[in-house]
């Protein structure tokens, strides 16, 4: 697939603080990447170097195979901060003036204004928006001039459930017609739900560049229990497709080293004399891999 951006070994020092420290990985086409961390490792420091706010303090990235300039950057729709629009002019009319920056044509103003769900409410006044339907009317003004690339910060930052769940659709929306995106968030939900590829940072350091699924990838773990208990883990122990085997309150817990229905093995157990009075599977989720991670990183 054809990379949008490629980042290289970057780095951003503010004195002796490091905020991002030397990180590698790269964007391609079609996709919706997450930069998934907690509060100050180095999201948005990251991102506002590939967009050329923050001058790095070592490190390269390319933009559509190109050193970063003008031309590259009028291909990418970025939200950064806040949105910020005019409070007594109506949706339409702060549209118009984004529209005449951006050197887009006004045609594009209801196409995107529909797309976001705010076509009924061109003609209301910015300050009578709810939260999300200013970050709605912002992710408008960022797709005026067709971008191949939305950037997105924190976008359901401060929203309330029905807002987040909007934009959420909105980001799968936008990326099945083709726009690449990049939003960074502290939400691990979010990011589960919406993208296809994550890059955790913590501490300005990646812990991990890839799929959201190949993060994801152990087959989960059993909780088991029977009458004989020291059996039970005596076998679970002897099985090939278990790798450890801990206990968890009364119960056992087995972890998988691969996919196995949980009805085959009541079947083995059973064929090794064992009747289980409790078996049931377990799925790891991506927040258990993250903090995984972060644990890792901290040992």
């Amino acid at each position: 697939m054809n990379k949008v951006l490629e980042i290289h070994q970057l780095t951003k020092r503010f004195g002796s603080f490091t905020a991002v420290n030397n990180i590698s990985f790269s964007v391609e086409k079609g996709n919706v990447y997450g930069l998934l961390g907690p509060n100050g490792s180095g999201k948005s420091t990251t991102l506002g170097m590939i967009l050329n706010a923050i001058n790095p303090t070592a490190g390269s990235w390319k933009w559509f195979d190109q050193n970063p300039d003008n031309n590259s950057l009028k291909r990418i729709g970025a939200i950064i901060e806040s949105p910020k629009f005019y409070p007594y002019l109506s949706a339409q009319k702060n549209l118009e003036i984004v529209a005449d920056i951006k050197e887009a044509s006004h045609t594009k103003i209801d196409e995107k204004l529909e797309l976001v769900g705010l076509i009924s409410r061109k003609k209301d006044k910015f300050q009578h928006f709810s939260l999300g339907m200013k970050q709605r009317l912002a992710i408008a003004a960022a797709l005026l001039n067709d971008p191949e690339v939305l950037i997105l910060d924190e976008p359901t930052n401060g929203l309330d459930p029905q807002g987040i769940i909007q934009i959420r659709e909105l980001i799968i929306k936008i990326a099945e017609q083709g726009t690449t995106i990049i939003l960074a968030s502290h939400l691990l939900d979010e990011v589960e739900k919406v993208c296809s590829h994550v890059v955790v940072l913590n501490q300005g350091k990646m812990l991990y560049a890839g799929s959201v699924d190949q993060m994801n990838s152990s087959f989960g773990s059993i909780v088991v229990s029977a009458a004989n208990m020291e059996t039970l883990e005596y076998t679970l122990k002897t099985l090939p497709f278990i790798s450890k085997v801990t206990h968890e309150n009364s119960k056992l817990l087995a972890v998988l080293t691969e996919e196995k229905d949980p009805a085959d093995i009541n079947k083995i157990l059973f064929e090794h004399g064992i009747v289980v009075n409790h078996l049931v599977k377990r799925k790891e989720s991506l927040e258990h891999q993250f903090f995984q991670l972060i644990q890792n990183q901290n040992n």
